[in-house]
């Protein structure tokens, strides 16, 4: 079975009419690029209940100061905005603010954060900025620990768990 999955389709091929209003401007052709569901033949990455982190990170001196997760496009892409609507995705590709529900699992009995620190937008060179100011916070982050997320698609809720403290012995 086919899923679908988000991508971004570049209008390399301007219209006679986008040519000629180019020309009338004495402007260069800027390529547009629009955000498209496409059929995606292969499996959705599956998720083992035992150990769903499918985006892993370090946490930088930056994103502590900042309380700000720099997450990949590619990450975003295949463990995120293929579980959301075109819409939803879209929202957020167009640099708008995504307030969303961080489920923080690091403990026994799981936390639900959800405040205005909380939220998903663009960042720079197509990266995706994740606002975990109560988490960093709550759970006094350091430079070098490492977290995990995941997408639950069926709470519509980032999955976090603080994985490894970075002065801690494995």
């Amino acid at each position: 079975m086919a899923t679908m999955r988000k991508t971004f389709y570049y209008n390399v091929l301007p219209t006679k009419a986008e040519e000629d209003a180019v020309a009338a401007r004495n402007v260069p052709y800027q390529v547009a690029r629009a955000l498209v569901e496409i059929r995606d033949w292969y499996p959705a990455p599956r998720i083992d209940p035992s150990n769903p982190w499918q985006i892993r990170k370090s946490i930088t001196s930056n994103e502590v100061v900042t309380t700000k997760l720099t997450l990949p496009h590619d990450d975003m892409f295949e463990h995120v905005f293929r579980y959301w609507t075109l819409d939803m995705a879209n929202h957020a590709v167009l640099g708008n603010k995504c307030f969303v529900i961080l489920i923080d699992y690091t403990d026994e009995m799981p936390k639900k954060i959800q405040s205005e620190n909380a939220y998903l937008k663009t960042g720079p060179n197509d990266t995706y900025i994740l606002g975990i100011g109560d988490m960093v916070r709550g759970r006094f982050m350091n430079t070098g620990d490492e977290v995990g997320l995941f997408w639950d698609m069926r709470s519509g809720t980032f999955g976090f768990k603080l994985l490894r403290r970075e002065n801690s012995i494995s």
